[in-house]
């Protein structure tokens, strides 16, 4: 069961079907935000459901609604709300889309729940059941230990206790700290929205004069929290929800387990390296069975300036590639932009990455040779590029792999030209 549902209207200026709607999110949404948040690789964990998309048409134009349900936290489904608006064409036709609501789900079968309990009550209970509202009262009074406050100049939600404690626990919202004070953390406070903004000054203040816990939620987004929070605050341990779940959903053993386990904050930082080096690793591993086919595909690459293989190459074997495709391949660093280059190493052609794969959709078989881009590999543009001929691809990164034609060499610009993202 989703979290919530995206709920958005399309307009597009021609007649179009609901796969090209759903091929235009795909591909306007690809690499922006790296393999991460792909969102075909979401779908396929399960963190957002299938897209239906409702249209008809009317004057010459297609209209509808689009649905995508969202198992994303709710950082994470504005971000891909937010993305879906960037699609600008459908086909060859100019499109506009726009978010009208984000429908959290568990609140709405919260007030179906409530409503059916109502009727229940009334018709089993009659006069001898006590006020509903009564009812649903005292739970909260018994659920809730602790009251909540807002505490400092920023008004951050805490529980009552953040001043008489030496020690205290720092969340990453409101709903963690209500989560938390549920089961009788009361020395609890929320950082409340410092991710991709400012640490508040009273958790750095209070951080220099008291032991802190910093306790995020099990995603991504918690690992950037956190060392955001490390770098400016005086952060004594860090504690995580276990993998892709929030503080704010945890059970009292989960909240228990996770406290326990909690590392110096030192520790915690390495241990996000040691993550990020066995990640490379295994891009290098995934990256070895290319490299017979970039060898035999040399003679094809017409020689002008040598440039040094990838390590895991031969160090005896070069690939040439002209200066003028290096010089204009370094230039390209940060631009979100693409180069089509001919048979004859000519620059035919600029145009932005997310409209990469429809411009190579329209060209003709064999008459571009190659691309360089500020993007991602990823599968698609790897089968869209094979099936037009295309020869060598080169990009910032390659994304998750699953299966590479064999007429077409993929390198980054780390391979080539000595420079990384």
């Amino acid at each position: 069961m989703s979290k919530y549902i995206i709920r958005a209207k399309i307009e597009v200026d021609g007649e179009v079907e609901k796969s090209d709607i759903i091929g235009a999110i795909f591909g306007y949404t690809e690499g922006i935000f790296g393999e991460e948040f792909d969102l075909r690789d979401l779908q396929d964990k399960g963190r957002i459901g299938r897209i239906s998309v409702d249209v008809k048409t009317q004057g010459g134009k297609t209209i509808g609604e689009i649905l995508i349900p969202s198992n994303l936290d709710r950082i994470e489904t504005a971000l891909l709300a937010a993305m879906i608006e960037n699609v600008e064409k459908v086909g060859p036709y100019s499109a506009r889309i726009q978010v009208v609501d984000i429908v959290d789900i568990r609140a709405e079968r919260i007030k179906k729940i409530m409503e059916r309990a109502t009727e229940i009550a009334k018709k089993f209970f009659v006069e001898k059941a006590p006020d509903l509202k009564e009812i649903i009262n005292n739970i909260s009074e018994s659920v809730r230990i602790a009251e909540l406050v807002y505490y400092g100049p920023e008004k951050l939600p805490a529980g009552p206790d953040i001043d008489k404690s030496d020690t205290i626990i720092v969340v990453e919202g409101r709903a963690d700290v209500l989560n938390m004070l549920r089961y009788g953390y009361r020395n609890v406070i929320a950082l409340e929205g410092a991710h991709g903004s400012k640490v508040p000054e009273t958790i750095i203040k209070l951080a220099s004069k008291k032991n802190v816990i910093l306790f995020v939620d099990g995603d991504r987004a918690g690992e950037l929290i956190a060392k955001e929070v490390i770098r400016v605050a005086d952060i004594d341990l860090v504690a995580r929800a276990p993998p892709g779940k929030e503080v704010e959903e945890l059970t009292s053993k989960e909240i228990a387990k996770a406290l326990k386990n909690a590392i110096p904050a030192k520790q915690f930082l390495e241990s996000l390296e040691k993550e990020k080096k066995v990640e490379i690793q295994e891009t290098v591993a995934e990256a070895k069975p290319q490299i017979q086919q970039i060898l035999e595909a040399v003679a094809e690459v017409k020689p002008k300036v040598e440039v040094p293989k990838p390590e895991v190459a031969p160090p005896t074997e070069t690939m040439e590639i002209p200066l003028s495709i290096i010089e204009e391949g370094k230039k390209l660093m940060g631009t979100l932009e693409a180069i089509l280059i001919d048979q004859n190493w000519n620059i035919i052609e600029r145009v932005p990455v997310r409209d990469l794969i429809d411009k190579i959709q329209q060209i003709e078989p064999g008459k571009i040779l190659g691309i360089l881009f500020d993007g991602i590999v990823t599968q698609r543009l790897l089968d869209v590029a094979s099936s037009k001929g295309i020869k060598l691809l080169i990009g910032v990164r390659i994304g998750s792999i699953a299966k590479k034609p064999e007429n077409i060499i993929v390198m980054t610009f780390q391979d080539i030209f000595g420079i990384s993202s």
